[in-house]
């Protein structure tokens, strides 16, 4: 391999981790704040914002808001901090899977102005899980 296609790579490779880290930026950053808006706001404001919570229990809502939440803190701080980094592979699958929940539950109330932020983090949580679990896994802290 010559010396032009090493730095290539190498520069390819560094684009790429820098992509998983904006990628776990934007995902943590959206869901913390779903969650944490979830989980603080009064109901009545949150079933003005979106239709579901004034049709679900107080409860319910309360629990979405926490999965939230803890998803976002996994996608990005077990990485961060290189302890425990498996979890941010497990946080990407639990995303993963509720974003296409979302689809289908939003899609079945005719709630479709929503889709396209769920459309948006369904694939970044895909590519999370992609590149930390296969194209560049976060070692842990020796």
């Amino acid at each position: 391999m010559s010396q032009d296609s090493t730095t290539d790579t190498q520069q390819a490779g560094k684009a790429l981790r820098i992509a998983f880290w904006v990628a776990q930026i934007i995902v943590a950053l959206i869901f913390c704040g779903a969650g944490l808006f979830k989980l603080s706001a009064p109901i009545p404001d949150l079933a003005t914002a979106m239709k579901w919570p004034g049709e679900f229990s107080p409860t319910f809502v309360r629990i979405i808001g926490l999965i939230d939440l803890l998803g976002g803190i996994g996608i990005l701080l077990p990485a961060l901090t290189r302890i425990l980094p498996k979890l941010t592979i497990l946080a990407a699958i639990g995303c993963t899977v509720l974003q296409v929940i979302a689809i289908g539950f939003h899609s079945s109330r005719g709630e479709f102005n929503v889709l396209p932020l769920n459309f948006l983090l369904l694939p970044l949580c895909l590519f999370i899980l992609w590149g930390r679990a296969r194209k560049a896994p976060i070692s842990p802290r020796a």
